[in-house]
Order: C-alpha cells, then structure tokens, then sequence
C-alpha cells in the first residue's frame, strides 16, 4: 500500500484479536491554491513564527505545547505528559457494540478511513470478522485515539476491507430544532405530494461518484488558463433566482411533469476537459512592477468551456 498508516494496533472482539492499520481514504487533491502576494512587489508574503512577547523569530520545532489556564498564563506539557495519559484505544480497537447500519445518521459521520490488516499475522481473524460483519449487515462501534482525541468509530465491510468512520458527538454538532421549528408546523397537499413524488421518480437514476465534481473549480481553472494565456473567459449571464412564492403550486409540478415525459430521458452533460495538474510551485501572476512578470502570449479568443456534469440524486 502506497500511503503510511496514520495508527497501528490491534482490532480486538471479546477475546479474539488481530494487528490492524488505519489508512487515510481520501488526499489532497492537486486543488487551485493561492498565495498571499504584496501587489507593489509581486513578492510572495511570507508568514513568520515569533514570540509574542519579544518579536523575536522562533523555529517551529522548537516549540512546544501549552494549555492557556489564565490570561496569558500557560501550563507546559511535554511529550511525557502526554504518554502518561494514554488509555486502552490509544492502541487497541475494542467491538464494544453492534447496530442497524441504517441506525446512523449521516450528520453524525465525519472522516472515513481503511481499516486493513497488519502484515500477515492475524489475517484470517480480519477476514473472519469482516465477513460475519456483512453477512449480519451490522456497523460495528469502536473507538481509537487519533490526534490526541478519541473517537468513536463506526466499522462497515467495503468489499474485501473494512471502512472506518469516525464520528461526531452530540456536543460537536448544533440544535436543529431551532432552524425547523416553523417547518415541523407546516401542512401539506396529499395531491402535490403525489405529484413531486411522481417527479422524483423521474429524474431518478444510479448513483455515480463521477457526479460529485466541483464546477466551480473547473471554470476556475478555466480562467486561470485563459489569463496565463493572455485571454479571457466568456461568460453567460447569470438566470435570475425567482424568489417569489409560486401561486400554483400544483399547475407549476404538472408543467414539470410535462417537461420531463416531453423530453424524455436528458442527455449527459459533456464533462469538461480535465486541466492540467497545477501544484503552483513558483507561480507568480502577472503584476504589474513584480518580479518574473508573465509575458503576455498572443492567443487566439479562448473558447467556452464546456459546462461541468450536472449532480444528480439517487
């Protein structure tokens, strides 16, 4: 495996065991990333680590950690400090519990991990345990110390492997019910249900991570290409958001319906052309009275791009 593993230890259920390692499932892409720039030099701004007393620059590795118990007063911990208080999931996943994977809110998830094995040892007690946890379809509860904070964590097989999700506690997240109080009070049409139901049904279709691209950052992209080369992106312009309440709700879900059996199955929106990994490791834009200006470059009138791929629901 080509990433190192954030947390080694072992996945322990009752009195069976084995060494596991915890993988980060996603990276950090190749995103547009900006530089905060002086624009009378074009210089790059660079950020300085110094004390807040003195002003005097300070290395970063020569800092340590401190816990602000006062104004301005700080207790030092060392590395010892915290090794001392280490607890049980700091290097052992216990199964302290099964339940309905459907149990779980989505608002509760937050990052998700690899969960696999650890070199040969135990890799039949991986195996064995994945497979029970799909067969009975059940999302196993652990925790593990990440980050100096434990967290609990969700289990759930994923192919030959196991996923690991940590999760929110109720105290991370805000109230809803303050931001649905009015909705829970309103009524509903039986008759627009149907209809709205019927539109869904319509426009339904497989789910596909290829859907989730950021549209945003693709015309960005787009422009940034552009004015390197010396162009400019063209623009629609914007529809106007009607924000008015809609007088007939019904009239306006049977033109909906109308719509979509007129045209039928939509078409695939053409996905834009990727751009070309970008990781900026020197680039200056073109200032006026910066160092390495970029020469303006003669280009032919840069074309549209052709718009990202439309989301859609599952």
């Amino acid at each position: 495996m080509a990433s190192r593993p954030i947390w080694r230890g072992h996945l322990r259920l009752a009195l069976v065991s084995c060494p596991v390692a915890l993988y980060n499932a996603r990276h950090d892409r190749a995103a547009i990333k900006f530089n905060m720039i002086n624009p009378d030099t074009g210089n790059r701004i660079k950020m300085v680590t110094q004390d807040s007393g003195t002003g005097e620059p300070l290395e970063r590795g020569k800092t340590v950690k401190g816990y602000e118990f006062d104004k301005n007063r700080y207790l030092i911990l060392s590395d010892e400090d915290f090794e001392s208080v280490k607890v049980e999931s700091s290097s052992i996943m216990s199964v302290e519990k099964f339940v309905d994977s459907g149990s779980i809110d989505p608002v509760y998830f937050d990052a998700s991990y690899f969960l696999a094995p650890d070199g040969k040892a135990g890799e039949d007690v991986y195996a064995v345990l994945r497979e029970a946890i799909a067969k009975t379809g059940k999302t196993a509860l652990t925790r593990v110390v990440i980050s100096q904070r434990e967290r609990t964590i969700a289990l759930r097989p994923m192919g030959v492997g196991l996923m690991a999700h940590t999760l929110y506690e109720d105290r991370d997240l805000n109230s809803a019910d303050d931001v649905f109080e009015k909705a829970v009070q309103i009524k509903t049409d039986p008759e627009m249900v149907d209809l709205a139901m019927q539109l869904i049904q319509r426009q339904s279709g497989q789910y596909d991570p290829a859907d989730l691209e950021d549209r945003y950052e693709t015309r960005l992209r787009a422009l940034i290409d552009a004015k390197l080369a010396g162009g400019g992106l063209v623009t629609e312009p914007e529809r106007p958001i009607e924000r008015g309440n809609v007088i007939d709700l019904v009239a306006a879900l049977k033109r909906s319906l109308a719509q979509a059996q007129t045209a039928g199955e939509p078409p695939k929106p053409v996905k834009a052309p990727k751009a070309p990994d970008r990781r900026q490791t020197g680039l200056k834009l073109p200032i006026a009275g910066g160092k390495g200006k970029v020469a303006a470059v003669q280009a032919e009138p840069t074309a549209q791009p052709a718009p990202g791929r439309a989301r859609r629901k599952a």
